[in-house]
Parts: structure tokens; sequence; C-alpha cells
């Protein structure tokens, strides 16, 4: 319960403290420090791809300050040879992909920008094969493919406050960059828009299957998440970021049609899949 409520506040605590403000405009002059570039190029939509890392890795830390990784080298290492299979399916194949199980008893997902992965652990033993797992990441993977956290930071007006508040306040250049990125760990969480979460359960469902996976797997997840009481504080975080089980299966399905009728039956992996102790 405690590793619960530490998560939950981590992600979505800090939102409540920002008020509305409008966008700050760059100024004339280039940013001269590593931190104030950062900042501006979140802002102008023109973020690298070094500093795309440098934010997702910034959001890392600090989920896993609050939930560490399972002190298990063979489980880490199974998700990262499994994730990083998946992820080379997709139109990033050159980021330095992360992948990890956290210790939360939460049944949930993250994902950051850059390239990082999360499954916490009551996820993660719900799963039943293989291809289960391939399309829970596969989801993931698709968020970072597609930029989404990184589009909801730009278009979010915390991003905007922060742009005033930092630029004229914050002289350290650490603190800076944490302030702008440790706040990103909560964007992060928030609900993004639900095409989106429709866009990653589709791209999930393709990468697993051109992966050799069964194309069912993450289909089969959503189902099972479906049968956990919506009063079960192990979802209460997942239903706040994400539409209900129920509608992205319908949304899901719609979008496949009967297309998985014609793919080669892929492989479950259940022989391989590391089961937790």
């Amino acid at each position: 319960m405690k590793m619960h409520h530490r998560l939950s506040v981590l992600l979505l605590a800090a939102w409540a403290a920002f008020v509305p403000a409008q966008a700050a405009e760059a100024p004339a002059s280039a940013p001269s420090k590593p931190g104030e570039q950062l900042l501006q190029a979140l802002l102008a939509g023109k973020t690298s791809q070094a500093e795309e890392v440098q934010i997702g890795r910034r959001i890392a830390g600090n989920l896993l300050g609050a939930a560490p990784l399972v002190a298990d080298e063979t489980l880490q290492r199974y998700v990262n040879r499994v994730g990083r299979w998946v992820a080379l399916q997709g139109e990033r194949p050159d980021l330095a992909w992360h992948f990890g199980v956290i210790d939360s008893e939460d049944i949930n997902a993250f994902a950051a920008p850059g390239g990082y992965v999360f499954i916490t652990k009551g996820l993660y033993r719900r799963l039943n094969d293989e291809a289960e797992l391939a399309g829970v990441l596969g989801h993931e993977i698709a968020h970072v493919q597609r930029k989404h956290h990184l589009k909801l930071l730009r278009q979010t007006q915390v991003i905007a406050a922060l742009g005033g508040l930092l630029g004229s306040k914050v002289k350290d250049e650490e603190q800076l960059v944490q302030n702008l990125i440790g706040n990103g760990a909560e964007i992060a969480a928030r609900s993004l828009d639900r095409e989106a979460e429709h866009e990653a359960d589709r791209m999930g469902l393709v990468l697993a299957a051109r992966a050799g996976y069964d194309a069912y797997g993450l289909p089969a997840v959503l189902a099972e998440i479906g049968h956990v009481g919506r009063s079960d504080k192990r979802v209460s975080l997942l239903y706040k970021t994400h539409p209900l089980p129920a509608e992205r299966l319908t949304r899901l399905g719609e979008a496949a049609g009967d297309r998985l009728d014609t793919l080669a039956p892929g492989q479950d992996g259940s022989g391989r899949f590391y089961r937790l102790p």
C-alpha cells in the first residue's frame, strides 16, 4: 500500500500545484546553457533525439526512485531481450531501448521518451506467456515511437508555466533541468489523448505480430485486466490514465477487422516465459 501511494503521488500530485498560464515566448537570442536549450527545444517542438533521451532518463530515474526494479537479474534480462526484439520491428530501432519490471503491485506499465519502458510486477504476474508480454511492451514502445509523451509535454500549459517561472527565477542549471524533467514524470502518467492510447494498442499488436508472436497477446491482457474490479486500488492509476479495457478491446477489434484471420499463427512463447517465483 505504501509503495502504491508513493508511486501515485510521484506521478500525479504535482499537477494540482500549477495554475494555467499563457505560453511564454522564446527569447530572441539562443539560450546559452544546456538546461535552457532543453526547455526551449521542448517549447518549440524541436527536441533532438539526444534531448529526448535526456528527458526520458530523468523521468525513468524519478519512477525508479518511487518504485525500484525487482531484484531479479534473470527477470530483467529476459524482459529486455523480449522488449528489444519487439522494438526492432518498429520505426525507431536505433534507440538504445531500456526495459524493466518495477517492484509495485499496481497493474500498469509506463513509457518515457527516448526508449524507456517499465511494467509493474503486479501486471507481469497476470501475464500467461511471452506473447502477452510482447503485446504489453509493444503498446509502450509505440508511445515512444510516436513521441506521444513529448507531444504532451509541448501541448500542456504546465510547460509554458515552467518556462516563465524557471526562466526568471531559477539560476542553478541543475535545478532548472530537474524542475522541468521532474514534473515530466507526472506528465508521463497523466492521461494521453484517448486516440494516442488506441493508436498504441494498434501499433503494439502489429509490432508483436511482426516479431512472430501471437497477435492476440495484447487483447488477452486487456481482457484479463477487465476482470479486475474498478474499485481495486491496483488499477486505480491505470484507469485514470487509460480508456477502460472494454473500450480498448472494442476499438482494437474494429481497427483489425478480419485481418488477423489471414495472419500466419504466431507463437505464444509459453515455454520460454519467465515466471516469477
